[in-house]
């Protein structure tokens, strides 16, 4: 059964190919997050990598918001913490908001090695990229966002 029918719509001859390339693309990711995680720290579980990366770019979280964004149950989310925190890249501190909560934040140690690796990533990707015209890099960037959208994602 075709997905769409009209003038510019998918059809489905093109999604078996779409979706070959999506998952070849997710399975990259993980190998990449692999990678990434170890070089943030030699043990750092590749399942808590997001959260470091999370933390770095928008600073303390409650562990409900932390939970909310990562799209991850208080459960899971708690253990990668423990875990973060027991590699002493991130810490637990009062909620000056709300003394019953707490903050969860990367330490200086954990900011330095985050950002030490998000400066690397963006040098890859600009390296990577460079042959790129910058409007098929927004081109590609919106579409990811749209299909984001989508909840095929």
């Amino acid at each position: 059964m075709d997905v769409g029918s009209g003038p510019g719509e998918a059809t489905g001859d093109s999604i078996p190919a779409l979706e070959t390339e999506m998952a070849d693309l997710w399975r990259r990711s993980r190998a990449r997050v692999r990678v990434l995680a170890r070089q943030v720290h030699p043990q750092l579980d590749p399942a808590a990598y997001p959260l470091v990366v999370l933390l770095a770019t928008r600073g303390p979280l409650r562990l409900t918001d932390l939970g909310a964004a990562l799209e991850l149950d208080k459960s899971t989310v708690s253990r990668q913490v423990d875990s973060v925190v027991r590699l002493g890249l991130a810490e637990r501190s009062p909620d000056p908001t709300d003394a019953r909560a707490r903050l969860i934040g990367l330490t200086t140690d954990g900011r330095a090695r985050a950002g030490q690796l998000q400066e690397e990533q963006l040098v890859h990707w600009r390296a990577s990229l460079a042959t790129w015209p910058e409007d098929d890099v927004r081109q590609l960037t919106a579409l990811l966002h749209r299909l984001g959208q989508t909840g095929l994602t």
